[in-house]
């Protein structure tokens, strides 16, 4: 081990049913520092037979959890907004440390990942249903909501702290017992976590902590267990696909926020210091390893030049390095396949004729870096405008209509975030709607928020995290004809 963990972190074996335990097979895995390339330290490796001995605690807490006053379960999550409240600057460092990310970022992704404890706390109370009468008169239509069953959430490594909980904190408002699947990039922060909710007072069974390497087989073995009822997975569209397949078998109830490739559309009227500063959110916000980063941008022919030229003399003045060190603004991509592909997008885009302004490359120096680019004068046609980059650049694309910059921006299988800048707030609303995503920024580079509904259309998923609607994914309605 070529670090001590700073607290809270501490644990890097399995929790299960309320107990650390190593793997079945006494298996550990690598988990790496971005910035160096160096072990951080090892966790339990585990297996198909260690998910199912988590879905037996699961199920074992199941009866109870669901029958816990709401008011209780309430109590619980708040507590473990206050306790993770108290710890922001070890579990940010702790981010930081095995995510990579600049400790800003991290700093900022605690505080919003403990805000979803926080709002749940006040959602695990809300569970409305409806009484009404039957249009006949014959009856009356009692609708009651109760929680899904046994959930299987699994979460990527660009935010371990707020994936987690914008699955756990709904899950368990609903009254479901769950057994997160933590990216093995990151798994440090998730076992940080359950340490975290056990001290809150979550019963043993209801959390439960599987990090693996052999991701598929073990969440395999779980969606093939009928006690799964709900799986909620965020990562890549592709994988999306493969495990929306297996869940079939057991027709599990599924919530999916998948791949994003987000428009930024910067129109004429608009004003371009809020456009740039927005940009530079929407874009750089964890170094560009966000499902919401801004990831083509599309301006007004006539204000181009302008804007590009703004841009980049903001992405070149970043400050690039570890991210745990104090000047930091933009850290390392967490591994080498995230910045080998970056690379590769920007180099095939400079090989059809883009041109870039600044950055462009890899930094000459240890870890996975690269520097903040844009690019201009790129092709309709290049890859970096079809798929998701998933790191600091921004490839510039001129457009000269209203109509123009919506068909650009909806020409793409994926449908999560767009963002819109303009100063008329009649064209701004009016492309809100004609925008093919489920969420969009007018005027604004961040959306994200624990209480807004958060999620996609087309292939960027199913369901919605976030809001009075995230926890409705964890429960489902029951219908009761009475008279009386």
């Amino acid at each position: 081990m070529d670090y001590g963990l700073p607290d809270p972190a501490g644990r890097t074996e399995l929790y299960i049913g309320g107990k650390w335990t190593e793997a079945s097979e006494g298996g550990r895995f690598e988990v790496r520092d971005p910035a160096t390339d160096r072990i951080i330290t090892t966790v339990a490796d585990g297996t198909p037979a260690d998910a199912l001995h988590a879905v037996d605690a699961a199920e074992k807490a199941a009866a109870d959890w669901a029958a816990t006053p709401p008011r209780e379960r309430s109590e619980i999550l708040r507590r473990g907004w206050e306790l993770m409240t108290e710890r922001a600057e070890e579990l940010a460092r702790l981010v930081t440390l095995e995510n990579g990310k600049a400790l800003p970022d991290a700093r900022g992704e605690v505080a919003y990942a403990a805000e979803f404890f926080r709002w749940y706390a006040e959602e695990a109370v809300r569970a409305y249903g409806t009484v009404l009468t039957a249009p006949s008169g014959a009856n009356r239509i009692l609708v009651v909501q109760q929680p899904v069953g046994i959930a299987v959430l699994v979460t990527p490594w660009n935010f371990p702290a707020a994936m987690a909980t914008r699955k756990i904190g709904p899950a368990l408002a609903a009254g479901c017992t769950v057994i997160l699947k933590p990216a093995s990039d990151t798994p440090l922060t998730a076992l940080a976590m359950a340490a975290i909710l056990a001290e809150a007072g979550v019963p043993p069974g209801v959390v439960n902590v599987v990090p693996s390497r052999r991701s598929s087989a073990v969440v395999s073995a779980m969606l093939h267990d009928p006690r799964v009822r709900k799986l909620s997975f965020t990562g890549s569209t592709e994988v999306g696909r493969l495990l929306l397949k297996e869940a079939a078998d057991q027709v599990v109830n599924c919530s999916m926020e998948l791949g994003g490739n987000a428009p930024f559309l910067v129109f004429a009227d608009a004003d371009l210091d809020a456009a740039v500063d927005g940009a530079m959110v929407a874009k750089m916000r964890n170094g560009g390893e966000a499902c919401t980063a801004a990831n083509r941008f599309y301006v007004e022919a006539s204000v181009a030049q302008e804007f590009g030229a703004r841009l980049a003399r903001r992405m070149r003045e970043i400050r690039i390095g570890p991210g745990a060190d104090a000047d930091t603004e933009v850290g390392p991509l967490v591994n080498e396949d995230t910045v080998a592909k970056v690379d590769s997008l920007v180099r095939s885009a400079v090989a059809a004729g883009a041109r870039a302004v600044v950055g462009g490359r890899r930094p000459d120096r240890q870890g996975f870096f690269y520097e903040p680019t844009v690019l201009v004068d790129v092709p309709s046609d290049a890859p970096i405008l079809r798929e998701e980059i998933f790191g600091p650049v921004a490839p510039l694309v001129t457009f000269e209509t209203e109509a123009e910059a919506v068909r650009l921006a909806n020409d793409t299988e994926y449908g999560l975030v767009s963002y819109v800048y303009t100063g008329d707030l009649a064209r701004g609303l009016r492309i809100s709607e004609a925008l093919d995503s489920g969420m969009v920024g007018l005027n604004r580079g961040l959306v994200s928020d624990p209480a807004a509904p958060f999620g996609g259309t087309k292939e960027s998923g199913i369901g919605r995290e976030g809001g009075h609607e995230g926890v409705l994914d964890y429960m489902e309605s029951k219908y009761i004809a009475v008279a009386w």
